[in-house]
C-alpha cells in the first residue's frame, strides 16, 4: 500500500512538474555571435525581472544561419550584423515571415594579431585589401608581401565563417563586394575560436567585433587601421569605443540589429521582451563592449516596433558602408 501510495504521489508531482514547465513562454533566438553578448545581457536582465516565467532561448549560427531559420519561422527573432540580404528577403516572403529590422547599437570590427607580432604596428585599408581579397588566394601568402620590411614569413589567416555577417560587412568595406574574399583561411562562427587561433600564433592576423577584443586584449594585439583620408590628418586608427562613437573608425564601424517576425511580435511574451529591450539596449549595448545609438534613434526605434513597420531601413540590399542609423530611421517611420 505505502509502495503505491508514493507512485501516486510521484506521479502527481511529475504531473505538476511537467505543467508548469509547459506553462512557461519560450522566446526562441539564433543568428550573429556579435550581437549574441548583448542579447544575452538583455535576456538575463529580462527573465530575472520575469522571474522565469518567460525563457529565453540563444542560439549562435551566425547571422546568415540565423535568417535561414528565422525565414522558415522557427525563430522569434534573429540577430543580425549586418542589414538582411536580398536572397534572405527572398527566402522569408516564400516562407511568409514578414518582419520588423530594429537597429540596437554600433560595433567597430577589430584587426587583430598576436602579441608578439612586433612590425604590424599599424595597416592601411589597402594592405587589407591586397591580403583578403579573392586574388590573393594562393599568392599571397607571407607577411613581406603584404608591406616591404615585414618577416618572410607565411602568415595564417583568421575570420568568421561565411554565414556571419561579419563576415560580409569587412568584405564589402574592405574589398568592395559582400562575401568577395579568399578562402583559404580558418574560419568560425565561434569568435573564440578565432581568438584561441591567433593569441598562440605569431604570424596570425584576423578579424572579429570590437567587444570579443576586449574581452581577449590581454591574448590579443589591435593593428590601427588608416583609411587613407589623409585630409583629416588623423592617420591610423584603433577599434575602440570612444572612435567609433566618434565616428572616426572607418570604413570597419557598423550598426548591428534584430530582426522580429511580424507574427511572433504579436505574441505579447515576444511584445514585451522586445520593448524591455528597446529601453535597455543602450546600457547594456555599453556594458559588453559596444557603442550604444543616439538617444534620439531608439526612440525612433521604439515607435518603429509600436507601428509595426516592416522591411528594412537598406532596401533588403544587405550591408552599407558609412551609414546613419538616424537618419535612416527618420525616413522609414
Amino acid at each position: 500500500m505505502r509502495n503505491g501510495l508514493f507512485t501516486v504521489l510521484a506521479l502527481i508531482f511529475l504531473t505538476v512538474a511537467v505543467t508548469e514547465a509547459s506553462a512557461r513562454s519560450i522566446i526562441k533566438i539564433d543568428g550573429s555571435s556579435t550581437v549574441y553578448p548583448v542579447t544575452e545581457a538583455v535576456a538575463e536582465e529580462f527573465q530575472a525581472e520575469t522571474k522565469g516565467k518567460i525563457r529565453v532561448t540563444i542560439g549562435v549560427s551566425g547571422t546568415g544561419g540565423g535568417f535561414k531559420k528565422f525565414c522558415t519561422g522557427e525563430t522569434d527573432i534573429s540577430n543580425a550584423s549586418r542589414p538582411i540580404k536580398p536572397s534572405e528577403v527572398t527566402r522569408c516572403k516564400e516562407g511568409k515571415v514578414e518582419y520588423i529590422e530594429l537597429p540596437i547599437s554600433y560595433d567597430g570590427l577589430a584587426v587583430v594579431v598576436n602579441p608578439a607580432n612586433d612590425w604590424a604596428a599599424h595597416m592601411t585599408t589597402g594592405e587589407l585589401k591586397k591580403l583578403w581579397e579573392p586574388a590573393a588566394q594562393g599568392t599571397v601568402k607571407k607577411w613581406s608581401q603584404v608591406r616591404d620590411g615585414w618577416p618572410d614569413k607565411e602568415i595564417h589567416l583568421f575570420a568568421p565563417g561565411v554565414d556571419s555577417g561579419t563576415f560580409d560587412y569587412f568584405t564589402e568595406a574592405i574589398v568592395g563586394k559582400s562575401g568577395a574574399s579568399r578562402g583559404d583561411y580558418t574560419a568560425s562562427e565561434d569568435d573564440n575560436v578565432l581568438v584561441q587561433g591567433i593569441s598562440t600564433d605569431k604570424y596570425a592576423l584576423g578579424f572579429f567585433g570590437v567587444a570579443y577584443y576586449e574581452y581577449n586584449k590581454d591574448k590579443l594585439k589591435i593593428v590601427p587601421i588608416d583609411d587613407g583620408n589623409d585630409a583629416n590628418g588623423k592617420g591610423p586608427v584603433p577599434a575602440s569605443y570612444d572612435n567609433v562613437l566618434r565616428g572616426t573608425y572607418q570604413p570597419l564601424s557598423r550598426p548591428l540589429f534584430i530582426y522580429v517576425s511580424k507574427k511572433s511580435s504579436e505574441k505579447p511574451e515576444v511584445k514585451q521582451f522586445i520593448e524591455f529591450y528597446i529601453e535597455n539596449a543602450a546600457f547594456l549595448s555599453k556594458d559588453v563592449g559596444y557603442v550604444s545609438l543616439p538617444e534620439e534613434a531608439y526612440g525612433l526605434i521604439s515607435k518603429r516596433f509600436e507601428k509595426g513597420v516592416t522591411g528594412s531601413l537598406f532596401g533588403g540590399k544587405g550591408s552599407q558602408v558609412g551609414v546613419k542609423i538616424d537618419e535612416l530611421l527618420k525616413k522609414g517611420l
